[in-house]
């Protein structure tokens, strides 16, 4: 089967600080079906924002951010397996930093324990770890981070779900009349300088952080595809019915 890997952010998973059960519920509902047609690698944020439902911790402090992220990483794997179990599907979690990424012997580790995965019908929910990692040692955000995944897990397609409907000519939130771009083959590099444009309070890097996932994604000749986390339509008809209505496909190809 082809094998992709879905990002899911922060703002889709928590809201109104507290897990969004309903949106997570429908994230694995989807990815079940998904399981029908592809090997599936989930890299999904959260375990700040869901480490802040039980703690009320200044997230902007290095320190307070770590206490968070290691509050929340099993609240939020423990709400995955809740929901998981419903359809008889065993996860894993895959914690990562960019260091990982900078040593062959560790990218091989990396792909051999999700292949194995796989193999057994284990679902790989990956994440970074902010816990015990300096600054130089990670990635920041977690769609660098799912570009990695994908490429070094030999995966065909990114799917970054957001809280946007894809890539526009200017701010959608700013500007009614914004133009949703449906395909993008070449991105200007000015767009990738641009400043952190996050509008949930624990996500980082807004738009500008999915341009460079797509990037990464171009430079290594895989595609890429954004589209909203709160309604996954989108998604649903791109993946499982090959039908693109929105959402941005980042593509090496014109076609």
């Amino acid at each position: 089967m082809k094998r992709i890997t879905l990002k899911v952010g922060s703002g889709v998973l928590t809201e109104n600080n507290a897990v969004a059960k309903q949106r997570m519920l429908n994230l694995v509902s989807f990815i079940v079906k998904l399981k029908e047609f592809y090997d599936v690698i989930l890299v999904s944020s959260g375990a700040v924002s869901s480490g802040y439902t039980a703690l009320k911790l200044d997230r902007k402090k290095h320190i307070s951010k770590k206490v968070l992220a290691a509050v929340g990483q099993p609240i939020l794997m423990s709400n995955y397996k809740a929901l998981f179990d419903i359809y008889d599907v065993d996860t894993s979690q895959v914690l990562m930093t960019e260091e990982d990424f900078d040593s062959l012997a560790h990218i091989e580790i990396f792909r051999q324990i999700i292949d194995s995965q796989i193999e057994h019908e284990i679902l790989p929910i990956v994440n970074e770890n902010d816990i015990t990692t300096i600054s130089e040692q990670v990635f920041g955000d977690n769609d660098q981070l799912s570009a990695h995944v994908a490429h070094h897990s030999g995966s065909e397609i990114l799917v970054i779900l957001s809280d946007i409907d894809g890539y526009y000519d200017k701010n959608p939130n700013e500007h009614d009349d914004a133009v949703l771009f449906k395909l993008v083959t070449e991105i200007p590099p000015s767009e990738l300088k641009k400043p952190d444009t996050s509008t949930h309070e624990f996500a980082t890097g807004g738009i500008v952080t999915k341009l460079k996932a797509a990037q990464f994604m171009l430079d290594q000749g895989r595609d890429m595809f954004l589209c909203n986390g709160y309604d996954l339509t989108s998604a649903e008809e791109f993946l499982l019915q090959g039908r693109h209505n929105k959402g941005t496909l980042f593509s090496c190809s014109n076609s």
